[in-house]
């Protein structure tokens, strides 16, 4: 006759995967200062990333157009990948001028962003430190509604400085989260 056991919880690895959000948080919080102390150069560099991350997938959908060779998809793989890289090298080579779309897109980035940070606030509202997201959602809102009442004007500053803020308050949250499951666990 063999005895049924519980499973034994292994808390070492969760432990470490806590330590590991509690370090990459950290980050976060210290990205996002640097942002907003320099805001021109934080916001000139995500523009050129994204530039870069456009001339990525322009060559993405090159390849799988190489690889596919199927009739019009291909074509249309073609095309869509030119562009990308096009647009990409323009964004590259003028990043300010992109700085201003991206300002826009930015806008709509940080809505959407505080709806699913209110979304998940309201999904883990029982869990201790949740609350923590509710309010990274309330800024971020808050951000998106400041990029739509001074744009374009203020393009050469807002990027850097509100994705400074939301990734402060994003690796604070973050933080408060880890630490509050840090407790539970040693409990």
């Amino acid at each position: 006759m063999s005895t049924i056991t519980a499973p034994t919880a292994d808390f070492g690895d969760l432990k470490k995967a806590l330590g590991g959000s509690v370090v990459i948080s950290m980050l976060m919080i210290v990205a996002g200062v640097l942002a907003i102390v320099v805001p021109a150069a934080a916001g000139i560099a995500v523009t050129v990333l994204v530039g870069w991350l456009m001339m990525f997938t322009g060559a993405a959908h090159l390849a799988y157009a190489w690889h596919t060779r199927s009739g019009g998809n291909q074509l249309w793989e073609i095309l869509l990948g030119a562009v990308y890289i096009l647009a990409g090298i323009y964004v590259v080579l003028n990043p300010v001028v992109g700085l201003a779309t991206l300002t826009a897109v930015l806008g709509v980035y940080l809505l959407v962003e505080s709806i699913l940070e209110f979304v998940l606030a309201f999904r883990l509202h029982l869990l201790p430190g949740s609350g923590w997201l509710t309010v990274d959602g309330i800024i971020t809102l808050i951000l998106a509604l400041v990029i739509w009442r001074t744009w374009p004007t203020s393009s050469a500053w807002v990027v850097g400085m509100l994705v400074g803020v939301s990734m402060l308050f994003s690796g604070i949250a973050r933080l408060m989260l880890s630490w509050a499951a840090r407790r539970v666990v040693t409990a």
